[in-house]
This record gives C-alpha cells, structure tokens and sequence, in this order.
C-alpha cells in the first residue's frame, strides 16, 4: 500500500512540474527586425515572469520525501501527505514574495511604414524618445533595442 501511495503522489506532482514548466525554447530560424523612431516612453509595470504554481510543485516534493523520513507504515504515510500538503503551501508562499510586479516601460515606436507599435518591456534607460531604434521579434515576445 505505502508503495502505490507514493506512486501515485510522485506522478500528481510530475503532472504538476509538467504543467507549470516553460513551454521551450523559441524555434531558431529568423526574427523579424523592423526599424523606427520613438514617439513616447510611459512608465508602467509588469507581472513577474515566474512560472505559477512552481513553488508549491518544488515545496510539495520536498514536503514528500521529508515526509517519508518520518515513521514506518501507516504513520509514514500520514507523514507524507502532511509533508506534502504542508511543502505545497509553504512553497506557494515563498514564491509569492518574490512574485511582485516590475518596472518596465510602454514604447511607442513609428516604424518607417508609418505604423505606430507599442511595447511593453522591463525599463531600458538607453532608450529616449525621439531616438532611432530597431524593433525586434512580435507579439508578447517584441523588444525595442537602441540602433
């Protein structure tokens, strides 16, 4: 019985480490660069790139083999699903202290084509507006860098 126990918790909490890891690196190949000038810079902030739900997954599995330090049989596994349950919050806990918002800055960039892009990026004090930048990659993954 301890045996399945731990099993099955072992494979919950892969799913989880699974669940909350980076999806992977960006394919290689190329990255769009447009070029432009800088119309406005507004001070703002943004979320921390911290993956949810990690600390608990770590805390939980530390919790769990804590836990199976602790007793033999039935007390053992008590002392596992308390270890993890109790690992899981101290973990999310942890790691929300540290997942506090960032500054960062708004871009707006008039690219040559006329086209006026925002971007929100952590603070780059290089850039000023009026300034003739390059605007690298799209979408979430857009940075504006200095020429």
């Amino acid at each position: 019985m301890p045996q399945r126990l731990i099993a099955t918790l072992l494979a919950g909490a892969f799913a989880c480490l699974l669940a909350v890891a980076p999806a992977g690196a960006q394919p290689s190949g190329e990255m769009e660069i447009r070029q432009g000038v800088i119309e406005q810079i507004t001070a703002t902030q943004i979320q921390s790139s911290h993956h949810r739900g990690g600390g608990a997954v770590v805390g939980g599995l530390g919790g769990l083999g804590i836990g199976s330090l602790i007793g033999g049989g039935t007390g053992r596994d008590v002392a596992m699903v308390v270890g993890a349950i109790g690992g899981a919050f101290a973990g999310n806990h942890v790691q929300q202290r540290y997942d506090q918002p960032q500054a960062a800055q708004q871009v707006i960039v008039r690219l040559k084509n006329g086209v006026l892009v925002a971007i929100t990026q952590p603070v780059d004090s290089r850039l000023s507006k009026g300034q003739r930048v390059y605007v690298e990659g799209s979408g979430d993954g857009a940075r504006v860098l200095p020429q």
